[in-house]
């Protein structure tokens, strides 16, 4: 890919210039004799009980360089939250005992703390707003809470979930009219399918399993675009680049992939670009990509191109590709992939190339690499009902013999 083979030679020649050279110095500030970093200012709102776990869940990862703020109208659950700033919303509505389940209520609580808002989020460049679709106070709240975020200027993004089959057609009902308030509130809206985790925690996988799941699927999302511009990397990103591929978009998908062992990079790519969370959208038609890669200290250049080439390759011919490379020692052996896709149309899903078929060996307790495929929910039935084309041809043929046959006869 010709982009990535680019920034290989020039990352090749900048090393070859530096040998024995002493590391140069960052510009310094002519006044003040020191010098000046503008880091992006990134602030995270947890809104209501899903939005404050993904919250807890983040805050225990330890995501780095961003701002937590947990939003709740349940005063008790927002005592117990870890993030350092809190806000009650909707105190003399409620009284601190929740929305019961009701979006109006948690949409007039946060509206009667509109201002508060206003304060507690000045300043940040990009705000995510994340939540649990279905219930009362993350439903209703969070449109208002993304619009105030828009209104001082910072790129919003929402990252939520639908609820799971299990939790009832009302809280579906009602997260679906919910995510429609709160697309038309945000600039990029991600949201993940929890029945589609099902596929990915598997039949033994207990309640409590599924809604951890949810909540690392919501801490990938936010992680694999806040590192990329606040975390130094081996390959690092503007956050005017990010946010070229973020705003005013809608809706946007987003699949995350990870691999040990050989060819760890492209398994990644691959699981990554077949995920089960694409759920109607596809990935190839996405206008706007922004991928993270993110390895230990062992990740090669090679693999780096090997990933970018293979999302490349289902991409749009025009998109906007902005990729980047995170390096976490925590990772060990392992890659991690997460690619944000915007301007999506609905579609199929695209299968990956397949690999050429070859042993692999897996490390001692380590799981392989898996590959999933998100699957309409009428492909199913449509590939029931299928017949080979060359059967088709052949009852074409044999009713045109016995209809010849019939007409001699009648003669």
């Amino acid at each position: 890919m010709r982009y990535v083979k680019k920034w290989i030679e020039v990352f090749l020649k900048s090393r070859e210039k530096k040998k024995g050279k002493p590391e140069s110095k960052p510009a310094f500030d002519s006044t003040e004799g020191k010098a000046e970093y503008n880091k992006a200012c990134i602030k995270v709102v947890g809104v209501g009980g899903g939005g404050g776990n993904a919250i807890n869940t983040m805050i225990s990862a330890g995501l780095k360089g961003v701002e937590f703020i947990a939003a709740n109208t349940d005063l008790q659950s927002l005592n117990s939250n870890l993030a350092t700033t809190k806000i009650q919303l909707g105190g003399q509505l409620t009284k601190g005992l929740g929305a019961g389940a009701k979006p109006e209520i948690g949409r007039e609580a946060a509206m009667e703390d509109t201002e508060r808002l206003r304060k507690i989020l000045a300043g940040a460049d990009m705000v995510f707003v994340t939540a649990g679709m279905g219930g009362g106070t993350g439903t209703g709240a969070a449109p208002v809470i993304s619009a105030v975020a828009r209104e001082i200027g910072a790129l919003t993004v929402g990252v939520v979930t639908k609820p799971f089959g299990f939790e009832g057609r009302r809280r579906m009902n009602q997260a679906i009219e919910g995510i429609d308030e709160l697309i038309g509130a945000v600039d990029t809206l991600i949201t993940i399918p929890n029945e589609r985790l099902l596929a990915v925690a598997g039949e033994s996988a207990t309640a409590l399993d599924a809604f951890a799941l949810a909540d690392n699927v919501l801490v990938n999302a936010v992680r694999g675009i806040s590192d990329l511009v606040v975390v130094s990397g081996f390959i690092n990103v503007d956050f005017a680049d990010v946010k070229s591929v973020m705003q005013n978009m809608g809706k946007a998908l987003m699949c995350t992939g990870s691999a040990s062992g050989p060819d760890r990079a492209v398994e990644a790519a691959r699981q990554a670009i077949s995920s089960p969370l694409l759920e109607d959208q596809s990935i190839d038609g996405a206008t706007g990509i922004l991928i993270n890669i993110s390895g230990g200290h062992q990740l090669t250049l090679t693999e780096i191109n090997k990933a970018a080439s293979l999302i490349h390759e289902v991409a749009d011919p025009d998109a906007n590709i902005i990729f980047g490379s995170v390096i976490d020692p925590s990772l060990g052996d392992e890659v991690r992939i997460t690619v944000i896709g915007t301007g999506c149309k609905l579609g199929e899903v695209r299968k990956p190339p397949r690999a050429e078929a070859k042993p692999e060996t897996v490390a001692e307790g380590k799981q392989p690499p898996r590959t999933m495929r998100a699957i309409a929910p009428d492909e199913a039935e449509e590939k029931k009902n299928e017949q080979p084309a060359s059967t088709s041809k052949v009852s074409a043929q044999e009713k045109a013999v016995e209809k010849r046959d019939s007409e001699k006869k009648n003669k």
